[in-house]
């Protein structure tokens, strides 16, 4: 101590490193109330169990999970006759229905029974126990996923035993007086932070329900295509996600002046690293609006890819291959490229099959080959005078007369670009050997001279 002393000049403040910073006593503070509260909860317990008060607590549970059971029975019973998606979730909120009904009337009863100077410790157990029981399996119902079910379950349970050592009041006291970071000029408690992190994960999720109820009636809507519901959809499900997300960063405390700078950031990586990315979103929102390009139709882009859109994103475009094969085309594809889409205002096309036949064939003969060949395809659009197959006579080849089968296909045909033109030149041929008509093909004289008969035509005496 002598030694401290000298080291320490006159006037100086102790040496503060030495001492226990102020979190860490409250910590132990935490930790020793935890103790404390627990075996007073143990002695209580012991002297309510060895005395007739808690029987009249044990009837206060049985009553209420028996007004609870009595209450949801109806419920129960009309939801478990009806068979769709609807009521089978329904059914899951139904059945725990009798124990959140216990769970409200034990908390109505143990104000009542603090009022009337009676022992409730057992009371308030079984209140939070089966509160915790309740929320857990509500979330279960509604969410999926095995982590976030755990972790809501873990959550759940330690908020019930805090509420049950009488430490819950105590522990956001605590949360709300750690600052984080520690001593810093912005800092925030640790309690802001959990709970905007807790109601960030609710709201989120909240939003993705209510997103996904209202992609689902928009989708039964007959008024709106396709591309508007999706884009509507898309729009709100990114609303309400940017919402939930503002409101936890209030709950936390945060300025939200402060997204000022991380804004114009963005609008920096827009100009320079994102930039392909927001060309691709407008691109998307353009497409959706100018109603040029919809879900179902065929398309045909400059790239070479053909095929049917089967989405229509924010970002990108889903295509479909006729041979199944899925493509991510970026939107911006489709503004600045030649796009051509066959089925934008009807389904109905033309093409023309070309053939050639040998020269002196009758070309009336030809014809009727021709015209029987496209009744014989099922593709061939038919009932309709103003759009029959025809044979045009197109030109005069090397070695043959060149025709053209012009036909109107049906609507499913113009899907089928391949396949339709492998059928029309197999009944074309099929057609042409039935009427014995000759497809000709290039064809070379070949002459070979004899040396002898060489020499000769060059001798001078010739």
């Amino acid at each position: 101590m002598a030694q401290e002393t000298q080291d320490s000049a006159p006037g100086e403040p102790a040496d503060t490193e030495t001492l226990p910073p102020a979190d860490f006593d409250r910590v132990e503070d935490f930790f020793t109330s935890l103790n404390d509260n627990a075996v007073l909860l143990a002695e209580r317990l012991q002297d309510q169990l060895g005395s007739v008060t808690v029987f009249y607590q044990l009837g206060a549970i049985l009553f209420a999970l028996g007004l609870g059971w009595l209450a949801a029975r109806p419920a129960r019973t009309s939801l478990a006759r009806r068979r769709d998606a609807q009521s089978a979730l329904l059914l899951a909120l139904a059945r725990q229905m009798p124990f959140a009904i216990a769970a409200a009337i034990l908390w109505i009863a143990v104000p009542l029974y603090s009022a009337a100077g009676q022992p409730l410790s057992v009371l308030r157990i079984a209140a939070s126990l089966m509160t915790a029981w309740v929320l857990i399996r509500l979330v279960a119902t509604f969410v999926k996923d095995p982590f976030w079910s755990r972790t809501f379950a873990t959550l759940a349970w330690v908020v019930a035993a805090l509420n049950i050592l009488r430490l819950l009041g105590p522990t956001v006291d605590f949360l709300d007086r750690l600052q984080l970071p520690p001593g810093g000029e912005n800092a925030i408690s640790a309690f802001d932070v959990l709970w905007a992190i807790g109601l960030a994960i609710i709201l989120l999720w909240t939003a993705s329900f209510i997103s996904r109820l209202v992609q689902g009636r928009l989708a039964a809507s007959e008024k709106l295509t396709p591309s508007v519901r999706g884009l509507l959809g898309q729009l709100i499900q990114i609303a309400l996600f940017a919402g939930a997300i503002m409101f936890a960063l209030s709950a936390a405390r945060v300025n939200l002046t402060g997204l000022a700078v991380l804004t114009g950031a963005i609008g920096v990586g827009i100009g320079f690293g994102l930039q392909s990315i927001f060309q691709n979103f407008i691109a998307g929102i353009i497409i959706l609006l100018e109603k040029t390009l919809k879900v179902g139709d065929f398309v045909d882009l400059e790239s070479g890819i053909t095929g049917e859109v089967r989405e229509i994103n924010v970002r990108s475009t889903l295509v479909t291959t006729n041979d199944n094969v899925d493509i991510l085309v970026p939107n911006a594809e489709f503004i600045t490229n030649r796009v051509t889409n066959w089925t934008l205002r009807e389904v109905y096309r033309r093409i023309r099959v070309p053939f050639g036949v040998a020269y002196g064939t009758d070309k009336d003969l030809v014809k009727k080959a021709a015209l029987e060949a496209a009744e014989s395809v099922p593709y061939t659009l038919k009932d309709n005078a103003k759009r029959k197959p025809d044979v045009w006579l197109t030109g005069f080849g090397d070695s043959s007369l060149d025709f053209e089968l012009v036909v109107w296909l049906t609507g499913e045909a113009v899907r089928r670009p391949g396949a339709v033109n492998a059928a029309y030149c197999w009944a074309i041929e099929t057609a042409l050997a039935k009427y014995e008509i000759e497809i000709p093909f290039p064809q070379r004289d070949l002459h070979i001279k004899q040396p002898a008969e060489i020499a000769l035509k060059s001798s001078p005496q010739s």
